[in-house]
């Protein structure tokens, strides 16, 4: 199964990763190249528990790096997310 529909690349991104489907959601963060796709791009690698790449690529998003729980972390920016495009 796949995410819902109508989620935008990094809602879905973020989705598979919680579903466990970390390749096919890095390949979405990865196709980004602004700081949304960054920030989500930084937390799949913290998923990972790749902290090197992950700080890279929280510094591309302008974001200091998270330590709370990855989840929390995901859903936090999903919300950010939905709240930016007005959900």
């Amino acid at each position: 199964p796949g995410p819902p529909a109508g989620l935008t690349p990094l809602l879905q991104a973020i989705w598979l990763a919680l579903q466990g489907q970390w390749e096919r959601a890095h390949a979405l963060a990865q196709a980004g190249d602004d700081r949304e796709s960054a920030w989500v791009h930084a937390w799949l690698h913290r998923v990972e528990a790749d902290l090197p790449n992950a700080r890279y690529w929280y510094g591309r998003a302008g974001r200091a790096a998270a330590v709370d729980d990855v989840r929390d972390e995901g859903i936090r920016i999903a919300t950010a997310l939905l709240e930016a495009r007005g959900d």
